[in-house]
């Protein structure tokens, strides 16, 4: 992640949620320092898995494969001048939320023989954080003075999104999927349904829009 942020131009959409995500990242580490989780492994093995799948999905997109439908409106929009740094961070994070996080937990549960109950401290902690930092992130990225955000169409479209709506129905997604571990192809079916409808909310956060004060 610090890689990619050296490489990206800054304002590409792509970097403007690395560097959230990087955040996120750090902030997780210095959790498991400070031993704010109960269960530091179980924590480190959930955090590497959910990472692996941002990083694959940008791994897909170097090698010109399609990466997750969840993903494919930030890489397509990455560089649009009508999207703006807020948009792009909050899809990045519907995406990996919305999407990656279920079937991190149901990997993470693979990997430790366990069932998503186990995990649920490590997944509300983290989620905790998420929360937090979008609260932050939401600070820094709106732009324009406080009178203006009323009327700016940005305030909106994100308010009809909820970091908190997603991460509880990610919960919900990871505990159908673990049920279904034995069903393949309904899993499969469910894990395509479940991209495909993050990545047409990801669609929906990416609605390029005019800047403050300027004339439709």
């Amino acid at each position: 992640m610090r890689a990619l942020d050296a490489a990206l131009h800054p304002r590409d959409g792509v970097a403007v949620f690395n560097r959230v995500y990087l955040a996120v990242t750090e902030a997780v580490d210095g959790y498991v320092d400070t031993g704010r989780f109960a269960d530091p492994h179980a924590a480190i093995t959930l955090d590497v898995r959910f990472a692996r799948r941002y990083l694959d999905a940008v791994e897909a997109v170097a090698d010109e494969r399609l990466p997750p439908a969840c993903w494919r409106p930030l890489f397509q929009f990455r560089r649009h001048p009508g999207v703006r740094p807020l948009q792009f961070a909050l899809a990045g994070i519907n995406a990996h939320i919305g999407h990656d996080l279920a079937l991190a937990v149901v990997d993470t549960c693979r990997t430790l023989g366990c069932a998503p109950a186990e995990l649920e401290d490590e997944f509300d902690t983290v989620g905790d954080l998420l929360v937090s930092l979008e609260e932050r992130i939401r600070e820094d990225l709106m732009p324009g003075p406080d009178l203006l955000q009323i009327a700016d169409p940005l305030t909106h479209l994100l308010g009809s999104w909820s970091l908190d709506r997603a991460r509880d129905a990610t919960w919900t997604a990871a505990r159908a999927l673990w049920a279904l571990r034995d069903f393949p192809d309904v899993a499969e079916e469910f894990t395509a349904r479940l991209d495909t409808a993050v990545g047409f909310a990801g669609r929906m956060l990416l609605t390029p829009l005019a800047e403050p004060g300027s004339r439709p």
